[in-house]
């Protein structure tokens, strides 16, 4: 565990938030293993393509999203989902306003 006691439970609005252009990323609850992260994206937002050694899964929880992993893009709506494997280049687009809450195995320690 880090120097830092983590938190088992987090209530709206807990967690550091961090603005970013076009979108905004909160770090909703961490462990050295796993992290909860909520992005929350203006329409036009962009998740500029990347990689990372983290596996990666993703929930649409507002909105809708152009997703490109590994080259191949989709469209995922509210109530949709992805997995990015370890090292894969990804990005997302917002077509609408909206909200992912991603998770991450390990933590992703630049985000805190």
């Amino acid at each position: 565990m880090s120097d830092r006691m983590s938190p088992l439970f987090a209530q709206p609005g807990d967690g550091k938030q961090t603005e970013l252009n076009g979108s905004s990323r909160r770090v909703i609850l961490d462990l050295p293993e796993l992290m909860l992260v909520e992005f929350t994206f203006e329409k036009g937002g962009i998740g500029a393509l990347h990689s990372h050694p983290h596996l990666q899964t993703s929930y649409v929880a507002e909105g809708v999203f152009e997703v490109t992993i590994d080259g191949v893009t989709e469209t995922i709506a509210k109530g949709g989902a992805y997995i990015v494997p370890s090292g894969l280049v990804h990005g997302v687009k917002a077509l609408e306003a909206g909200k992912l809450i991603d998770s991450f195995t390990p933590r992703r320690d630049d985000f805190l």
